[in-house]
Formats: C-alpha cells, structure tokens, sequence
C-alpha cells in the first residue's frame, strides 16, 4: 500500500511532543534517482526563541531561519560544515521551533542508499544527521517545502515500543541548554547515531 502524507494537523503538537511522535513515521524523498525512504528513529527539539542553541534564539530572523517563524510542517534545512541537516518546523506562527531529524532505519531504496554513501555499511547508512540526509537525496533545494507534499514527505510507520531521551548532542557555548534532555530515540535501534 502506497504511504500516505500525514496531515497538516499532526504538525501542530506541541514541539516536545512532535519529537517524540514523529519517530517510527516514514521520511520518505522522491528523486529522478528513486524513491528512499526510512523510519524516523531519532530526533532533537530546539524551543528558540528561549533555547540558546536554536537557531531562532532570541527570535533572531535571519534569511536562513525564515521559514520557522511560518506553519508547522514546513521543511527547514541548512548547512553545517558540509552537511545539510533537515528539520520539521514546529511551534506556532512567529514561534521559531524545530525538530531535526537525526537518524533513520532504512527502507526503500537501501541500494541507492549504499550509492550515495560511497559503500558504507548498511549500520552506517543513516545513523546521523548529515548521513541520513546525504543517503536520501535531501538538500537545501528541499527548504520551505511542506512535509505533506512531494518531494519530500512523512507518512505514518509505526508506534515504537519504548522511546528514550537524554541531552542533546553536539551542542557547545549554549550554556544550560545542553543539558535539555530533548534528544529522542527508539530504544535498542542499532540506527540511532550514538
């Protein structure tokens, strides 16, 4: 059965909430490569404009965090390193939230996936947040699209047995804020990245 893009509405949790409940949901892209797509089993909520290591702190609206002062459900992407990292903007409108998605379970398009990761081990395919994007085909041309609509979508997976949470990671000068425990993970996936 052909997946179905989750509504509008399941966006509009409040973000703490849609970290926990977008994981085990299908990130699926759509590419002139293929199709691949992988069940959400880690992610990490940033409360700008409050939270010292979003983006968005202290409503700072910039070209690049445009898009999180908009709708739920909207794609947020940027550049770290030479990485791009995708996010799920959350919040209300001139809330600047988001959830970045930090790692996926494979499952379509796995030997696109080894393709586009130059031969790494399957364990290592998406287990992070730069590697999953990379492995999908994602990338800032993806910015401001919405998540219910092609090329880049979520749709329902499955509810996991145990979530676990803890500090989130690779966070530095932002004071207090690394100690949030508002990382998320599926317990036991050997796809988490740590």
């Amino acid at each position: 059965m052909e997946p179905t893009p989750l509504p509008t509405e399941f966006y509009k949790a409040p973000t703490l909430q849609l970290a926990q409940n977008l994981l085990g949901c299908l990130l699926m892209k759509e590419t002139a490569e293929g199709r691949t797509s992988g069940f959400i089993v880690e992610t990490e909520a940033y409360i700008g404009p409050e939270d010292r290591a979003a983006h968005s702190f202290n409503n700072r609206r910039t070209k690049r965090t445009e898009v999180m002062f908009g709708e739920a459900g909207f794609v947020y992407t940027y550049t770290m390193h030479t990485h791009c990292l995708v996010n799920v903007v959350s919040g209300k409108i001139d809330a600047p939230e988001a959830v970045l998605i930090r790692a996926v379970e494979p499952y379509e398009g796995i030997d696109l996936m080894r393709m586009r990761r130059s031969g790494q081990q399957d364990r290592n395919l998406t287990s992070g947040p730069g590697k999953l994007t990379k492995a999908l085909g994602i990338t800032m041309d993806d910015y401001g699209h919405h998540f219910s609509q092609p090329p880049l979508m979520i749709a329902k997976g499955y509810v996991p047995e145990e979530i676990m949470s803890g500090k989130r990671v690779g966070i530095d000068n932002s004071g207090e804020a690394v100690e949030y425990p508002w990382r998320y993970w599926v317990k036991d996936n050997p796809y988490v990245s740590r």
